[in-house]
């Protein structure tokens, strides 16, 4: 995956909209539109979406500390981006947004049980602690699964606006 110059400017920029969107919107809890770019960008850039979500990961711990809290994040946008590149590409317009929403909420209501694995490890919680502390969170995950279906509605614009910019970028 060898990249270009203007795609290393590109998925530094995408990278920098993800951190800056989320410290946008964190006064609402647990709404972001971390889910909508991170599917976005997987559409438009595939593989290569790796970058700007990575980017946005090394991002969170400059600005907000390599800390604990910090170390499901280096897996749990990948687990959206890869449920994102197993989907059919060619899927019929129709269905593509619903199924797209649908995914991104999935991914907000599992969001603590995806990150209840490093919790147990690093705080050495057996099953029923672990189970416990997913069950505390779930009203927060109810939420993000919640807000990520209506933030889902943003994912085609989203995706529509990166490939136009490609397409006038390959024109010049």
């Amino acid at each position: 995956m060898k990249l270009t110059i203007r795609e290393i400017a590109v998925f530094g920029m995408l990278g920098a909209v993800m951190y800056v969107s989320k410290m946008v919107m964190e006064v609402l809890p647990n709404i972001h539109l971390l889910g909508v770019l991170t599917i976005a960008y997987t559409i438009v850039y595939r593989k290569k979406a790796l970058y700007p979500i990575y980017i946005y990961v090394i991002l969170n711990g400059i600005f907000c500390g390599f800390a604990a809290w910090w170390i499901p994040y280096l897996y749990l946008w990948t687990v959206l981006w890869g449920i994102v590149m197993l989907l059919p590409k060619k899927m019929p317009s129709r269905i593509k947004i619903f199924v797209y929403m649908a995914v991104c909420a999935v991914h907000g209501f599992l969001f603590g049980t995806l990150y209840a694995p490093v919790q147990a490890v690093l705080y050495g919680l057996n099953l029923k602690e672990t189970l416990a502390w997913i069950a505390a969170g779930l009203p927060w995950d109810c939420i993000h699964g919640v807000s990520n279906f209506f933030c889902g509605i943003l994912i085609m614009p989203v995706a529509y606006a990166l490939r136009l910019a490609e397409r006038y970028v390959e024109k010049s």
